[in-house]
């Protein structure tokens, strides 16, 4: 039986059920098609793109652009998931007006279905801003990474008392804002979990431990295709990079000796 497209209503109703939520990042068309059909709920185009596409150390130059690109490619796939487009760096820090604008943005042009955004109270009025227009918003909290030289880099976040009592109070203030998730990104899994506890909408878990009501990784990095460098939080379930490097090895040897393109390749 097909499945029905996934909703944000769907997503709150899962924690409701206390059933787990699943979200991958997709950047573009072929992929959104296997992560949908395979039965993921949520697709992610994250900013994550700078860096696992574009090589970036950081995602602090994505662009609106690059992730409107991205996300319409996505959307273009026609998913069941749901299409969720990652605000980046600048795009509504500056005011409401500007966050409200661009999360549009994202709805017109990218053709997402919601938006996520980094930070915690502090933008509160950004969020309700995007509220207002009809957008539904998912927070991200913990390692923020659009925030990396402020931590000094990509750390563990709330391990002392002040910092977890903070990101208790930004989450429980995004809740009554109107944000119908939150990622925690690499929080200590003990008071990922007690968040969880605490907070009525779903908490989607990178590096949080396994109470979260669901979990999101980075395609690449699951798959084994990215391999500057592998976070401790991931677990690859394949190693995709080498068995590429072997296909397009013997995709070379056959060109140079002639058994490509062979009778079966060509037109008469």
């Amino acid at each position: 039986m097909p499945r029905t497209k996934i909703t944000v209503p769907d997503i709150i109703q899962k924690k409701q059920r206390r059933e787990k939520i699943t979200m991958l990042t997709a950047y573009d068309f072929p992929m959104a098609s296997i992560l949908s059909k395979a039965g993921v709920d949520m697709l992610l185009v994250g900013d994550s793109a700078n860096m696992v596409v574009a090589g970036e150390p950081n995602s602090l130059t994505a662009t609106m652009e690059q992730m409107i690109y991205h996300t319409r490619i996505v959307a273009n796939a026609l998913p069941v998931s749901l299409v969720v487009g990652d605000m980046p760096f600048m795009s509504y820090q500056l005011s409401s007006q500007q966050a409200a604008e661009n999360a549009g943005r994202f709805v017109s042009e990218g053709k997402a279905e919601a938006v996520k955004l980094e930070g915690g109270a502090e933008f509160i009025k950004e969020i309700e801003a995007i509220l207002r227009c009809g957008i539904p918003v998912m927070g991200h909290l913990g390692l923020t990474p659009q925030s990396v030289h402020k931590f000094g880099g990509f750390k563990v976040q709330g391990r002392d008392e002040a910092a977890a009592k903070k990101l208790m109070d930004d989450a429980l203030a995004m809740q009554d804002a109107g944000v119908f998730s939150i990622v925690l990104e690499c929080v200590p899994a003990e008071l990922a979990k007690k968040m969880t506890e605490s907070l009525d909408i779903p908490t989607i878990g990178i590096g949080a431990g396994p109470d979260c009501d669901g979990q999101v990784l980075v395609t690449p990095d699951l798959l084994g295709l990215f391999e500057r460098f592998t976070p401790k939080f991931v677990k690859r379930y394949a190693h995709l990079a080498p068995l590429i490097e072997e296909a397009v090895k013997t995709y070379i040897d056959e060109v140079k000796t002639g058994k490509f393109p062979s009778e079966e390749h060509i037109y008469k």
